[in-house]
This record gives C-alpha cells, structure tokens and sequence, in this order.
C-alpha cells in the first residue's frame, strides 16, 4: 500500500506543474554574453583536454566510495567513520565552488583551470600518501575545494569555443569524463584499490589531474575572464531564478543519489549477484549516463526546460521501477541504465544556470556541482531514514521517485515565477551594471 500511495503522490506532483510548461518557448530562450573564443587545435581537442579533467574528479570521487571498506582496514577505522572522508570531499566542493569563482573571478580562465587541477592532484597525492586517519580527512576536503569550481570554468569555456546553439552539447561532451568514469574509472580504481591497495586509486587520480593540466595548457585558448569582479560574480545571489534552479537540482537529483549510495549492499542481498559482478552492473549505469550525457546536449539545445522537465520525469519513473526491478540481475541491469540516462538533464541544468545567472556565470556554473553534492548528501540521509525505517533496500527506489517528484513541482514554481515576470515586462539583471535584460526575480 506505501508503494501504491507514493505512485500516486509522484503522479499528483507532475500533474501540479505540467500547466505551467504550455507557454515554455516563450521563456525558455539563451543569455549568452560569453565572448566565441578558437581554441588553436579547434573545439575537440580542448573538449577532450577537459573531459579528462572530469574523468579524473569522477573517478576519484565514486571511486573512494567503493574502497571504503579497504582504505578503513587499511588504516584500522571502523567503516562509519571512514565514510566520513566522503563528507569532507563533499564539504569541499560546496565550499570551494563559489568562493574560488567569486574571490577568483579575475584570473583567465586557462590559468584557473590548470591551478584548480594542481590543487586536485595535490590533495590525491597528498591521500595516497597520508599515513593516518586525520591527515585523510583533510586531504579529501583539499581534494573536493576545485571540484565544482573546475567543472563550472569547464563548462563556460566549452560554451565559448562554440555558436550559442550548440552550447549544451559542448557541454554534455566535458561532462562525458564524469560519466566515463562510471564506466571504466571506477572498476579500474576498485580492483586495483583491492589489488594494489586503495593508496594506488589516489596516486592514479592525481596523475589524471596532472594530465589535464598538460592537455589545458596545450590544447586551450587564453581565455580572458571578461570584465568578471568578485562584486560582480556575487549579484548572482540575488536572483530568484539562480535559487529555484539550484533547488530544482538539489532535490530532483537527490532521488538518484538515495538509491546509488546503497547500490552495492542492494545488488548484494536483494538482487543475490556475486561480489565480482557488481562493478559490471555499475558499468551498466556508467554506459547509460555516457548516453545520457550525448543525448542531453542535443535536447538542451533545442529546450532547456522541456528537457529538464521531461528526465525529471524520466529519473522518477525509473527509480520507482527498481523497487521492483531490482529482484532480478537482467532487470536490474536494465534499470541501471536507465536510471543513467537520466543524467542527461545535467546539460540542460547547467546551461539554464548559465542563462538565468546573466553576467555571473560563472560562480552560478560552479554552484551546480555545489547544488549536487547536497543531492548526494540529501539522498543519502533520505534513502538511509527509509532503510532504517525496515523498509528494505529496495524502498530506496521510491524514496527516489518522491524526490524527483519534488524537483518537479520546484521546477513548476520557477517557471511560475518566470512567466509572470514576462507578464510584468523584463527586469534588468539583478546587481548589473550593464543592460541585460532576463526575465526572472530579483531577491
């Protein structure tokens, strides 16, 4: 009966927001003040540079998850409080993300993004060589500081190298990193953390990010920031629309999260694989959110907002579905690459982030990563109440379903909000001194 009630409430809270998409072309339209930069061996190269950068952060961030129980022997601490280096990293990107951008603004963009990378292979190396249990902890919060930062810079520059109608699928390409270390980053990391030892995973993630620093400074522009200022970057927490969006991300997103942060003791004792087998099911999800991460960029580019409407959807059906899916291996599997797909709303996040934000851009880039990893946190804690609860691992599939129903109704009142600024007539940007003109709320 629970199960049944939650179906219903899922589709009640879709039905609430579907009235107020019927005038979405009007609104859904680009800002892009981005200057068009060529990068000296054209977009590809300096794409691919990128996603390199995203496969190293990926990696090392899924990655320290699955070796949990390895690096805790390793150091002799119980798994609870080993887990806790997953929230230090987590505290580090939603700290590092605005206050890198903001207090950072003025440096071009190539130079920030080779420092951010040399402060992520710093803090990998410096966790592949801690000898204790507190010297970890502080390296992964270093570690996490230039995660959303990276990202957020990644993405504007992508933007730039290409016309503004193909700024989504730029960006969905960087982002191919991110998912690509679902697919073959992470079981790399987890069986040579458990042959090697979980040392190796950290020494290999900080030569990715060394790497990435070579191919920035080869295959990347100098890419100037603009007439970017720290009081600038900070008017972007002024706009309504900035706020909804991130929410919109922060509890939609959240639903994925409730069930990948107990995927492995689900496939284990409710789906009855062998402990091998897991990474090759969680290959399966990778290979759906590389798909996803395509497919996003093409539908981004024709509409944001239907986009995200519609894999919010999309997130809540699949994750309501592994409630049941998750009984049966060749079930699952297929569920878990669906439940990838759904990544593909994250070109379309971020790009809308980067439209509303008006000439903030790029602290509302990096504040989207911010925006997941309370994702991450919130669908934790949620899907751990429900386990706690004795409702059993499988529940965290409609624990999920209800919060991409809230990401939903979250997106219904952003666009609300955005249609009745179009009735009032356009605003200028919020904390601007120029002439941009959106149409959204200022706080």
């Amino acid at each position: 009966m629970r199960k049944i009630n939650s179906f219903a409430i899922m589709l009640h809270c879709a039905s609430l927001t579907t009235h107020n998409f019927s005038s979405m072309s009007i609104i859904d339209v680009p800002n892009d003040p981005l200057t068009r930069v060529v990068a000296p061996y054209g977009a590809g190269p300096a794409e691919l540079a990128l996603a390199v950068g995203g496969l190293a952060i990926g990696t090392g961030e899924f990655a320290s998850m699955t070796i949990l129980p390895v690096i805790a022997n390793g150091l002799g601490t119980s798994l609870p409080t080993m887990g806790h280096i997953i929230s230090a990293y987590a505290l580090g990107v939603v700290i590092g993300a605005p206050l890198i951008t903001i207090f950072f603004a003025k440096i071009p963009r190539r130079a920030m993004l080779i420092g951010l990378m040399l402060m992520f292979a710093f803090g990998n190396l410096l966790s592949a060589l801690a000898p204790n249990y507190p010297l970890l902890l502080i390296a992964r919060f270093i570690s996490g500081v230039p995660h959303g930062a990276y990202f957020g810079v990644a993405a504007l520059t992508a933007a730039s190298l290409v016309p503004p109608d193909r700024r989504a699928r730029a960006v969905g390409r960087v982002m191919l990193g991110l998912t690509i270390a679902n697919i073959f980053g992470v079981p790399l990391a987890t069986w040579l953390g458990q042959w090697l030892g979980w040392r190796a995973d950290f020494l290999l993630v900080g030569t990715l990010g060394i790497l990435t620093m070579i191919g920035v400074r080869i295959f990347l522009p100098p890419i100037h920031a603009g007439g970017a200022t720290p009081r600038r970057e900070l008017g972007v927490f002024r706009r309504l629309q900035v706020w909804l969006t991130l929410s919109v991300i922060a509890v939609g997103f959240g639903g994925l999260f409730a069930v990948y942060t107990y995927i492995t003791p689900t496939l284990l004792n409710v789906t009855h694989v062998a402990p091998w087998r897991v990474p090759l099911l969680l290959g399966a999800l990778g290979v759906g959110m590389t798909a996803g991460s395509l497919i996003g960029g093409v539908l981004a580019d024709k509409s944001r907002l239907w986009t995200i409407f519609g894999m919010l959807i999309w997130n809540a059906a699949a994750l309501a579905a592994f409630a049941y899916s998750s009984a049966n291996e060749w079930t699952a599997t297929l569920n878990l690459f669906a439940m990838g797909l759904g990544i593909a709303v994250v070109p379309a996040v971020q790009t809308r982030l980067m439209d509303v934000a008006g000439d903030a851009q790029t602290v509302a880039a990096a504040l989207n990563h911010s925006a997941f990893n309370i994702a991450n946190a919130l669908g934790a804690w949620a899907g751990g109440v429900v386990v706690a609860m004795g409702f059993g691992l499988e529940a965290t599939g409609w624990t999920g379903a209800l919060l991409a129903s809230g990401g939903i109704v979250l997106l219904g009142v952003s666009v609300a909000v955005e249609r009745r600024s179009l009735v009032s007539g356009p605003a200028t940007v919020c904390g601007s001194s120029g002439a941009v003109e959106v149409h959204e709320g200022c706080l």
